[in-house]
């Protein structure tokens, strides 16, 4: 029987080749992504990681069985760390002060998915909520190894094409899904329903994410 995540993986196969062809992603790989496009991304991405990571520590802290603590606490970590580099590298090779990170606030987008992949915790369950952080996980990896292939020599964005091409990150995309197949294998059939519309809704949000930075989108209205 072909595992969830692999499944998964199919019914989402289209969308991932769309977030591929995204004007983001495209300019990403051949070096002439406008560094204020850039800017905007990586901010935003700082404000989405620092939520991402309270959103595995939160999966963490419902898992029932150790070893799932232990993967999800140490992925929360793994986006501290993250976040992190993205201060000492990115910031100052794209010139992003740190209080521009202080002073911003979440996109629509990236507000609206941060809130879906908490919600779908605390609405569902664990097995619900571990299926909707995967998409981040997989689709990062994906996009970064895709884009490995063709990049331009000497692509100052190569940092970035590093970092989610890398084989260490590829094995915690693989541990996760390995979780997560044996999660679906005890479930119940309506929880698994339950499990794909989250996965597939935050495969949507991956594409509205890059799309937003694109756009550099903002509130439509101020308070």
């Amino acid at each position: 029987m072909t595992s969830f995540t692999a499944t998964m993986r199919h019914e989402t196969a289209d969308l991932l080749e769309r977030i591929l062809a995204l004007p983001f992603n495209r300019e990403l790989a051949d070096g002439t992504l406008e560094t204020a496009r850039f800017q905007n991304y990586v901010i935003q991405d700082a404000l989405y990681l620092l939520e991402y990571a309270r959103v595995l520590a939160r999966v963490a802290s419902v898992a029932p069985e150790p070893a799932m603590i232990s993967l999800f606490a140490k992925s929360a970590d793994g986006a501290i760390e993250v976040e992190r580099a993205l201060h000492a590298s990115y910031f100052e090779l794209f010139g992003i002060r740190p209080e521009q990170v202080e002073q911003a606030e979440p996109s629509p987008t990236c507000l609206a998915y941060t809130d879906f992949l908490q919600a779908s915790i605390s609405r569902d369950g664990f097995e619900v909520g571990a299926a909707a952080i995967l998409p981040c996980f997989r689709i990062y990896w994906d996009v970064g190894c895709r884009i490995k292939e063709v990049t331009v020599a000497d692509n100052p964005f190569s940092a970035w094409i590093d970092n989610y091409s890398d084989q260490a990150f590829g094995d915690v995309v693989l541990a996760v899904e390995a979780m997560l197949d044996g999660v679906a294998e005890q479930v119940s059939a309506a929880t698994r329903a339950r499990m794909r519309q989250a996965y597939h809704r935050s495969t949507q949000y991956e594409w509205m994410f890059w799309d937003s930075a694109y756009r550099m989108e903002t509130w439509p209205v101020r308070v």
